[in-house]
C-alpha cells in the first residue's frame, strides 16, 4: 500500500491558501466507485490519499456483510484514524437488525456515521454509544439539515457524535451561517468532517471559491480528521503528496489503536 501523507511543511500552512495543510486528512474509499465491494483494493487507493484517515464506505446495504468480514479477518491497516459510513441505500433490514450488525464492526472503528433521516427507530442505536456520528444533510433531505432538526435526533442518541458535511451546510445556506449554528450547537461532539463540493447532488472536488467559502468554518474544526467526498483537487496534489510516512521502527503502523 502507499506510503503519502497530508502533512506539509510548516511553511506551507502560512499561506492563504492552506487547507490542504490540514493534518489528519483521509479520503472516503466511497470515492472509488469502479472498485466497490473489493475492500483490499479500496483501502489500497485510499492509502494513495492518505495513510493517516479514513472512511470505509459502506453506503448500500448489500456492501455491510462484505466489510465487516473483511475487517473480521484483522488486516493491517496503517490508518491511525478510521470510520465507517453506514448503509443508507437499498436498505431492507429493520433498525434492530441494522444497529447490532454496526455493532460487529471492531472496536477500532472508532466513528459510525450515519444519516439522521434514515433512522425510524432511534432506540436500538443507542447501543452503538458514543461510536454512532450523526450527519447533517442537505437540502434534498426533509430533516436532519439544520441544528433544530439535528437537536431532536440528539435528544433521543445523547451519546451520538456529529459529523459536519460542509457541503451539505452550503446546499441549505449558502452563506454558510447555518454551519457556524450547527458548530455552536454541536461542536462538543464534532468527530469527523466530510469535505467537497456539491454539483447536482454529487461530491465533486472542492472548488476553489468553496475552498475561500468554507474556509471560516472549516477553521473551527481543526481538531479532527477531515474526510475527502471527492478525489483531492488537482491543485492540492502536489502538496498532499510532499511528505512521506517514516514507520516508527521499520514496520507499518496497525489499524487497531
Amino acid at each position: 500500500m502507499g506510503s503519502v501523507s497530508t502533512i506539509v511543511s510548516s511553511s506551507a500552512r502560512t499561506g492563504a491558501n492552506a487547507l490542504f495543510a490540514h493534518h489528519p486528512m483521509g479520503v472516503s474509499t466511497g470515492v472509488f466507485d469502479e472498485s466497490r465491494n473489493a475492500w483490499e483494493q479500496l483501502v489500497g487507493e485510499a492509502c494513495g490519499v492518505s495513510t493517516y484517515a479514513v472512511e470505509l464506505s459502506a453506503l448500500s446495504e448489500e456492501e455491510l456483510p462484505g466489510l465487516v468480514a473483511y475487517l473480521a479477518s484483522e488486516p493491517r491497516l496503517p490508518f491511525r484514524y478510521v470510520s465507517v459510513h453506514a448503509p443508507t441505500k437499498n436498505r431492507q433490514l429493520d433498525d434492530a437488525v441494522s444497529a447490532r450488525a454496526l455493532g460487529d464492526l471492531p472496536l477500532w472503528v472508532r466513528s459510525i456515521v450515519t444519516h439522521p433521516d434514515g433512522l425510524r427507530d432511534l432506540a436500538p442505536y443507542r447501543e452503538l454509544g458514543t461510536r454512532l456520528v450523526l450527519e447533517n444533510m442537505d437540502d434534498r433531505k426533509s430533516t436532519g439539515r439544520v441544528a433544530d432538526e439535528l437537536e431532536l435526533v440528539f435528544d433521543e442518541l445523547p451519546h451520538a457524535g456529529f459529523c459536519l458535511d460542509v457541503a451539505h451546510v452550503h446546499a441549505i445556506d449558502p452563506t454558510m451561517a447555518a454551519g457556524h449554528e450547527l458548530l455552536d450547537r454541536f461542536r462538543s461532539r464534532l468527530r469527523q468532517v466530510h469535505l467537497s463540493s456539491l454539483s447536482g447532488g454529487h461530491h465533486v472536488p472542492l472548488t476553489e471559491d468553496d475552498e475561500v467559502l468554507f474556509a471560516d468554518v472549516l477553521g473551527r474544526c481543526s481538531d479532527v480528521p477531515w474526510i475527502l467526498e471527492a478525489r483531492p483537487p488537482e491543485r492540492w496534489l502536489a502538496e498532499l503528496t510532499a511528505t512521506k510516512v517514516v514507520a516508527v521502527g521499520g514496520s507499518p503502523p496497525t489499524g487497531r489503536p
